[in-house]
C-alpha cells in the first residue's frame, strides 16, 4: 500500500489548512496517511535528519507532499527514499540557510503549486527548479499560503494521485 506523507512548512502544523484539504482526498483513495509534526523543529535539515532517524520512518511505496520548508524536506527526503511522486507548495528551494542549495528530486513525477504574489519564496526559484528537472509547475493568482487555492490545489492533488 502507498503512504502519503505531508509535511508542513516552518510555521505551520500537521492542522494547516492546506493539509486538512488534501488528507480526506488521500484517504478516500485509499492511501495510507502520515503527518509528522515538526513544528518544535524550526530546521528544514532538522527536520530531514529527524524523519531519517526514526524507528518508523518512511518505507516501501510512498508520496511526498510538501509546503515551503516542507516541499524542501520532502525533496531532500527523496534521495533517500526514491518516492513515486512528490507534490510540492511554493517549495523553499534556493534560499539562505538551507543546506542543499541545488536540490535534485528523486521520484517518478514532480508537480509544484506555486503563487504569481509570494512574498516569502519567489515564484521565480520554482521556475528554474521545475525548468531544470522539467517538473510540472502550476502557477496560480495566489499567495505564499495559497489559501485563496484550495479548490484547485484540490484538483490537482487529485489529478495527481490518478
Amino acid at each position: 500500500m502507498t503512504t502519503i506523507y505531508f509535511f508542513h512548512g516552518s510555521l505551520s502544523s500537521p492542522k494547516s489548512t492546506k493539509i486538512q484539504r488534501l488528507l480526506p482526498i488521500a484517504e478516500s483513495r485509499g492511501f495510507q496517511v502520515e503527518v509528522p509534526d515538526h513544528s518544535s523543529i524550526r530546521s528544514a535539515d532538522d527536520r530531514v535528519a529527524d524523519i531519517l532517524s526514526q524507528d518508523n520512518s518512511p518505507v516501501g511505496d510512498c508520496i511526498l507532499v510538501g509546503s515551503s520548508m516542507g516541499g524542501y524536506v520532502a525533496t531532500a527526503l527523496s534521495e533517500h527514499l526514491k518516492p513515486s511522486g512528490l507534490f510540492l507548495f511554493a517549495p523553499a528551494f534556493y534560499l539562505p540557510g538551507y543546506n542543499v542549495q541545488k536540490p535534485i528530486p528523486h521520484a517518478d513525477k514532480v508537480s509544484i503549486i506555486h503563487g504569481w504574489h509570494d512574498d516569502i519564496v519567489p515564484v521565480e526559484n520554482s521556475i528554474r527548479f521545475a525548468r531544470e528537472h522539467k517538473s510540472t509547475l502550476h502557477i496560480v493568482d495566489g499567495s505564499h499560503a495559497l489559501r485563496e487555492n484550495l479548490d484547485t490545489i484540490a484538483d490537482l492533488f487529485t489529478l495527481f494521485l490518478s
